[in-house]
């Protein structure tokens, strides 16, 4: 049976991107790209994602058995890539970071970045699709630990301020009935996205994430990603984005909570 129209995993996609295909299965990845448009933006993904790696996984990295994972990856030879590497030390990164995994360490992936030829389709809705796809990675784990002080809320916030102009208080972003655990400043796109991380008790992570965006305002509207629910909608300077596990109907009247008490 013919294989060219199988559509390559994310692990070959990779290695395209990397140069480490064989010259037939190159050739087979580069005449789907030219044929197939789900196959051409899973590349241009992947190959466009923007991932400060160290940075953004060093505490991972610390925790990960680095000594015998070199020295297992230390026999695998690395071709050299015919085509400019995107993630020039991906491998050794992807390593360490798969060893972290196996004892049990929570990946969070802080920054995501999407290429420039993305801003001709539905520019709110790539982001959201992006933040989907690493809320979705996610375990009631990954939030674990105690809620932050109301200080240490207001510090993480005021970062909000500084870099999106929101001007939030921990009252303000407080949830009915579910745990505050983070705010951070994550990238989308090269541009800054807030991120507002809590864990519901009964239906596992949430998050609301908010963008700069000169769109316009938009009234609430709820779609599915990755399983989850998403409510979205957009001031005249912000796009917002309130994403979990929980009912459409929960959903919606959290997002409606939220919505009454931010004004940016």
């Amino acid at each position: 049976m013919s294989t060219k129209h199988i559509i390559p995993s994310d692990e070959e996609l990779t290695a395209f991107i990397d140069g480490e295909l064989g010259p037939e299965d190159t050739a087979r990845i580069e005449a789907l790209i030219g044929t197939d448009e789900a196959v051409a933006e899973r590349l241009e993904f992947l190959a466009r994602a923007d991932l400060p790696y160290r940075e953004a996984f060093a505490p991972l990295l610390d925790a990960a058995p680095q000594a015998k994972l070199e020295s297992m990856l230390s026999a695998i030879p690395v071709p050299q890539p015919a085509r400019p590497a995107v993630f020039a030390s991906r491998r050794g990164f992807l390593g360490a970071l798969a060893a972290s995994l196996v004892v049990g360490i929570a990946v969070d992936r802080a920054v995501i970045g999407l290429g420039t030829r993305l801003s001709g389709r539905d520019e709110n809705g790539e982001w959201r699709a992006v933040v989907a796809e690493y809320i979705s990675l996610y375990t009631p784990e990954t939030l674990a630990g105690p809620i932050p002080s109301a200080e240490v809320q207001a510090t993480q916030l005021a970062r909000l301020d500084t870099t999106l102009g929101l001007q939030l208080s921990p009252e303000q972003v407080a949830l009915p009935d579910v745990d505050f655990k983070r705010a951070q400043i994550l990238q989308y796109d090269g541009k800054p996205l807030a991120q507002i991380a809590y864990l519901d008790p009964e239906t596992g992570p949430m998050a609301l994430c908010i963008v700069a965006s000169g769109a316009g305002p938009k009234a609430p509207d709820i779609e599915g990603r990755k399983g989850m629910n998403v409510v979205y909608w957009s001031s005249a300077t912000h796009a917002f984005m309130l994403i979990g596990h929980a009912p459409v109907d929960r959903m919606t009247e959290i997002a409606d909570a939220v919505r009454s008490k931010i004004s940016v």
